[in-house]
């Protein structure tokens, strides 16, 4: 198997050299800096979970749903939630 390499610019060359002679020291985080950082991973990972709401559709378009659905081999709930997603973030535009 080949490796790929690494190629670096001049600032990452300095820097990689910099750290391998150890100029370069870790320094332990302060609480607070800990505490901001765990916020916002917990942010982050929140805005990865799912939650279940409810919404109404007319027994028709909900039928046309489940038949188009079921054509790709997907479940409606999948279709809706995909086209919901894609609209939100903005790759599919809404024509009204």
């Amino acid at each position: 198997m080949k490796k790929d390499k690494f190629v670096y610019d001049a600032e990452e060359l300095v820097l990689l050299d910099e750290i391998e002679k150890g100029e370069w020291q870790d320094a332990p985080l302060a609480d607070t800096e800990k505490e901001q950082y765990a916020q916002s991973a917990a942010y982050t990972k929140s805005l990865q979970e799912k939650k279940q709401t409810t919404i109404r559709f007319a027994v028709r378009d909900l039928a046309i749903i489940k038949a188009k659905a079921k054509e790709m081999g997907i479940g409606y709930q999948n279709l809706i939630q995909t086209l919901v997603h894609n609209y939100a973030h903005d790759k599919m535009k809404l024509g009204v």
